[in-house]
């Protein structure tokens, strides 16, 4: 609580000074007790205007009470009061402020036990009702807001409550402004920092969160294993109905497989009648093609000579 300000305490060391010069000029004139007289009268009157003085802060407001009744609300900047007659029991500060509050082990609707942290920014809009109306609003508001937290929770699924901060958020706000409204406190926001839920359930939960991508993952190749074979399925008819296309498609896989250096190709005897294999000149054909590919790769890896 502020009591005093420099600026008085400046006014104090003037009035000192000014008396114990005036009661200097007095006990020079020959009057030693009329000296003390001014000296004393001085002390009294610097306490009396200094306590007098009061300076308010550009966000702060003075509570005056007048004999126990409230006179009136001062500040920001210089103003008086009647010493001993007029009090000021609380100084409001009209700024934003913040406060921390969390609910522990409190059981959701789902009874998961769970602690919350979050964060309340308000501001004193009546600074009259915070004074007169409750006696320490700090305090009130602290558990006004633990006791919503904890109402949120116990009406709120575990789901929601991981999914929607800004939901509970706005529930927790609306709770505690109607709870504050009589005491001249607007709440401006709520802010769930953290949701804690005990480590065996978040354990639990990563594992279902991993089984469920697998089954996506396995229904996925499903799909894609059906998109192939519908593809088989259309390939084999386009074959059924066209020989000369089935019979080059073998040719192809028959090429492909000798020109990676094997040495052994195994090829079903229907495969070699329709394609001829067993002549000399199939073979022949063959073994050319390859050679030729062969060829055509080492010359490719030859470095050039330069004359």
């Amino acid at each position: 609580m502020k009591t005093t300000s420099a600026f008085s305490g400046l006014v104090f060391i003037v009035i000192i000074t000014i008396g114990g010069l005036a009661s200097y000029g007095v006990h020079q004139a020959g009057g030693e007790f009329a000296a003390v007289a001014v000296f004393v009268l001085g002390i009294v009157l610097a306490s009396l205007v200094s306590s007098a003085i009061r300076v308010a802060d550009p966000w702060s407001k003075a509570v005056v009470l007048r004999l126990g009744n409230f006179r009136s609300l001062e500040g920001p900047g210089l103003f008086f009061i009647i010493p001993l007659i007029e009090t000021i029991p609380y100084w409001i500060d009209t700024r934003v402020l913040t406060s921390s509050f969390k609910a522990e082990k409190t059981l959701t609707k789902d009874t998961v036990p769970v602690d919350v942290d979050a964060v309340l920014f308000w501001k004193i809009v009546d600074p009259k009702a915070a004074a007169l109306n409750v006696a320490d609003y700090l305090t009130a508001i602290s558990w006004a807001s633990q006791t919503a937290l904890r109402d949120v929770i116990g009406k709120t699924m575990l789901c929601d409550m991981l999914e929607g901060r800004d939901k509970i958020s706005d529930a927790i706000q609306k709770i505690i402004d109607a709870r504050t409204e009589p005491w001249g406190i607007n709440v401006i926001s709520v802010e769930v920092k953290d949701v804690l839920i005990p480590p065996a359930l978040e354990d639990a939960m990563s594992m279902q969160a991993q089984a469920e991508r697998e089954r996506q993952a396995r229904v996925i190749l499903g799909d894609s294993e059906r998109q192939i074979a519908e593809a088989f399925g259309d390939a084999a008819k386009t074959y059924a109905n066209d020989p000369v296309a089935l019979h080059l498609r073998a040719m192809n896989m028959l090429y492909e497989g000798l020109k990676q250096n094997s040495t052994i190709v195994i090829v079903p005897s229907s495969a070699v009648d329709t394609m001829q294999l067993g002549s000399m000149a199939g073979l022949t054909a063959l073994t050319m093609g390859i050679g030729q590919e062969r060829a055509l790769k080492a010359a490719d890896s030859v470095p050039p000579t330069v004359l």
